[in-house]
């Protein structure tokens, strides 16, 4: 018999205190968790000390707040030229860093265009040339001196977040359903103008450009962010479905990508579930969330249809949730909102952007979730997934998005909240600081996304997601503090 909701969250914290399972980088996140659940709030520790307005090495305005010592330089604004004949479009979003030529790190970068506006580059080459999205590609310094760019992928939409991908890719995704045969999303475009369905995986070679075929077994669903896991050669996949409840994904392709160097078409996907509880509420939307430090065993259920197509154009909500549905009937679990993903041995962190209790004094955000977000952190080898954080307040943390890990396994938070966005870091330690601020002039709601480290960790990238987006290269001493 399935044990009801309270007893299961009797036995998930009660796992989460004494399982040998709870140990490595897990240990600090847990016991930190027991201070917070008896009402203590833990130090700010491993920070790099106060932020204070900086001036960008471009055109000394002040863009960011970053501790003393540390310098940026921002390049590719919205509108500058990408190269001779291209102009890069906005909505800079998810992006990774791999070792380029001549020392050089080659960022792929994400823009998350929706419409039927039109492809941006060649749009003979375009997966759709009806569709705006898509990702560019630039060879830059660690001072954020460009070298050179390119279009890596066009004619996608909605290209939010991804992964980077240890045979030399990255995984763009869509975070969309949008096509012909579905009715408009919440900009009230006509989805009748595009050529091809969307919401899917697109493999991204760092080295050149991308062959736009989609990865359509590996589903079409609001795609957020991907991570790939050696230990079973699965793809992790998030989920980011404002309205409606989230599902956290596995894509298993029918060859290693590591002996073929790209993701194949053909696997099988699967949705995770909680053991002994069908459609487990992890988000706390119906009832009060999981302790922090909870830690819950794990099962998979197949996606029959992964690739569905609608006829007589469906509501983009009906759509939206095709996917998920089948999951959910078959006992899969539901979380609210999940955006950045990062793996480090064997484990995969995800960020449920509103996940968690509702903060007191504090509304609740807009979409599905009443929490400031929670981190959870799935071992693969053991299948148990663990709450390692939720945000106490949106002054602490507000709306975790996309998401990286450090040289010192601490891992970079993007925030897109609406009271100011920073960049914090969560140690291992269970300690949360603040690393940047958006201190760009009336525009301090902006985004940060698609942080990454290059290749040799002296420089961390970050965008700007907006209209006007742009990135920024970060430097200083990252050995006095928690990165």
């Amino acid at each position: 018999m399935a044990m009801n909701r309270r007893d299961l969250l009797r036995r998930a914290a009660a796992v989460g205190a004494g399982s040998s399972l709870v140990g490595g980088t897990f240990q600090g996140f847990v016991a930190h968790a027991v201070q917070v659940s008896r009402g203590r709030m833990g130090k700010r520790s491993l920070g790099y000390g106060p932020l204070v307005p900086t001036p960008d090495k471009r055109d000394g305005a002040e863009r960011l707040a970053l501790p003393r010592d540390f310098h940026y330089r921002s390049f590719h604004p919205t509108g500058e030229r990408l190269n001779e004949t291209v102009t890069i479009p906005g909505r800079h979003d998810g992006m990774a860093a791999f070792r380029g030529p001549k020392g050089l790190t080659a960022l792929v970068r994400n823009h998350e265009i929706n419409g039927p506006v039109g492809a941006f580059g060649d749009s003979g080459v375009a997966y759709d040339p009806m569709a705006g999205g898509g990702t560019t590609t630039v060879l830059v310094d660690g001072f954020g001196n460009v070298e050179d760019g390119f279009v890596s992928l066009n004619g996608t939409q909605m290209n939010c977040a991804g992964g980077a991908m240890p045979w030399g890719s990255w995984i763009t995704c869509e975070e969309t359903v949008n096509g012909p045969d579905v009715g408009p999303d919440f900009t009230g475009g006509d989805n009748s103008l595009l050529r091809e369905k969307h919401g899917y995986l697109f493999d991204v070679p760092s080295t050149g450009r991308s062959t736009a075929e989609p990865v359509r077994a590996a589903g079409r669903f609001a795609h957020e962010a991907a991570a790939f896991c050696h230990h079973d050669g699965a793809v992790y996949l998030t989920e980011d479905n404002f309205n409606f409840p989230s599902g956290f994904y596995r894509y298993t392709p029918p060859v290693n990508p590591m002996h073929a160097a790209h993701l194949a078409d053909g696997g099988q996907l699967e949705m995770l579930a909680i053991t002994g509880w069908p459609n487990a509420d992890l988000g706390g939307v119906d009832g009060p969330a999981p302790e922090i430090g909870s830690v819950f065993e794990c099962e998979w259920v197949a996606i029959d249809d992964p690739d569905p197509t609608f006829t007589g154009t469906s509501s983009n909500d009906e759509a939206i949730v095709a996917v998920g549905d089948q999951g959910r009937a078959a006992g899969a679990a539901l979380f609210a909102r999940l955006e950045g993903a990062i793996e480090d041995r064997d484990t995969i962190y995800f960020c449920s952007t509103q996940g968690g209790n509702q903060p007191p004094g504090e509304p609740p955000p807009a979409g599905f979730g009443r929490g400031r977000g929670q981190i959870w952190a799935y071992h693969a080898p053991t299948s148990t997934l663990r709450l390692i954080y939720e945000s106490p307040s949106r002054h602490v943390l507000d709306l975790p998005d996309n998401i990286t890990t450090s040289r010192r396994n601490t891992l970079v938070l993007c925030e897109d909240g609406d009271d100011g966005n920073y960049l914090r870091g969560l140690t291992p330690g269970g300690a949360i600081f603040d690393f940047a601020k958006n201190n760009i002039a009336g525009r301090i709601d902006d985004e940060f996304a698609g942080v990454t480290f290059s290749p040799d960790k002296q420089t961390l990238f970050v965008n700007i997601q907006a209209r006007n987006g742009l990135t920024f290269a970060i430097w200083g001493p990252w050995e006095a503090g928690g990165f």
